[in-house]
């Protein structure tokens, strides 16, 4: 009698599986990964060994489209399609970084639009995140009344430039449209209308009891691995690690604002878990409103295009910029050789760096659990591919 032997089972890292081992693929077509994210679990049971992701699944050529526009005023219509939940902090960042390359100073007024415009699309990208959170979890009303308040910074956002979610809106050295008539008091009273939900969604999600147990002493991520990791944004400060480029590397205007940064406190479990994670979003919404309506109180008159160059050819050199977007640090890397077209263009992502976290925090879990830990990440793979 012949014996035959079978080859090995590998993973695609080439690990050999152990005989109780087997992989089992989710994604990329999974509405638990939250775009077109292929997740490889290797799995002892139930139990979750170790975690690959696979991206590139929506890979746009980002930075070969930068570096082939007409000037560099074209780029940002791309920088929106990054994270396009988030395009108006993908717009300023863009922004300031080619400002900083000319040596270009924007008005008080523009500042001001700026800074309100980025903290209504932090709410509006926060919403979707803890909104889709619920869903993840199995709770379906807050994913309704995420998307309903949602609407409210849309409505402003159309107005304002006639787009609800790819704006072209912040320009290098100014804005494509001024605010329109009647703006700051729609925008107060939005905010006026937005924060007693904020205690809505806590007493639906944030302090139901099944939620907590779903999330707490989940996917824990200590300080020491988040900072060497490269995490930022809620990730970071979900780990309890007070940081926050808004204050601690300032930009714009910010310094004029009273606000603070939100950190996990291991309020229901370990500190750096989904619960903390979620958490700091749902704070962070509240201190966006604080700064909103400080912003709209001292918004000062001017032009929004004033300092907007007709033509931009900065010297030749390189400068990295980088801004608080809702997931974390964006930065771009702008290379200049004197020519009307950047000759580089490096977007450096918080999202793709904060899912290189996720072996990390997934073993040992249930798979079950794994849903709630990338849910906890909020990932948005336009910028995670590029």
């Amino acid at each position: 009698m012949i014996e035959t032997q079978t080859a090995p089972i590998k993973t695609s890292t080439g690990r050999v599986l152990r005989p109780e081992e087997m992989v089992l693929n989710m994604g990329p077509q999974h509405p638990s990964t939250h775009g077109v994210l292929r997740l490889e679990l290797v799995v002892d049971g139930e139990i979750v060994v170790d975690v690959i992701p696979h991206i590139g699944y929506l890979h746009r050529c980002f930075e070969k489209h930068a570096e082939h526009m007409t000037n560099y005023q074209q780029v940002i219509p791309y920088c929106d399609r990054m994270d396009y939940l988030a395009s108006m902090n993908m717009d300023w960042a863009y922004a300031l970084a080619v400002e900083k390359l000319l040596g270009l100073q924007v008005p008080d007024r523009v500042e001001y639009i700026r800074v309100i415009m980025a903290e209504l699309q932090r709410i509006a990208s926060h919403l979707i995140a803890l909104g889709t959170y619920g869903l993840d979890v199995g709770a379906f009303t807050p994913f309704l009344f995420c998307f309903r308040d949602r609407e409210g910074i849309l409505d402003l956002f159309e107005n304002t430039c006639g787009a609800r979610l790819l704006y072209n809106y912040i320009w290098v050295g100014g804005l494509s449209h001024d605010l329109p008539s009647g703006f700051i008091d729609k925008a107060r009273a939005f905010c006026r209308y937005f924060r007693p939900n904020i205690k809505e969604l806590n007493d639906l999600l944030t302090y139901n009891e099944i939620f907590i147990k779903r999330t707490a002493n989940v996917g824990v991520l200590p300080a020491e691995a988040a900072i060497a990791y490269g995490c930022s944004g809620p990730m970071l400060r979900g780990s309890g690690v007070d940081w926050d480029l808004r204050r601690d590397d300032p930009y714009s205007i910010y310094k004029k604002f009273q606000w603070q940064p939100q950190i996990g406190r291991g309020e229901m479990g370990t500190t750096g878990d989904c619960w903390d994670r979620y958490m700091v979003r749902v704070r962070e919404m509240e201190q966006s409103l604080d700064i909103i309506e400080q912003a709209l109180g001292g918004i000062p008159p001017g032009d929004v295009q004033s300092a907007v160059p007709r033509r931009i050819r900065p010297n030749a050199g390189d400068v990295y910029v980088r801004s608080e977007s809702p997931r974390g640090e964006i930065g771009f890397y702008v290379i200049s050789d004197g020519s009307a077209t950047p000759y580089r263009v490096k977007a450096r992502s918080p999202a793709f760096v904060n899912l290189s976290v996720c072996p990390e925090i997934c073993k040992g879990y249930m798979i079950a659990d794994v849903v709630a830990i990338v849910g906890s990440i909020d990932i948005v793979l336009g910028e995670v591919d590029r």
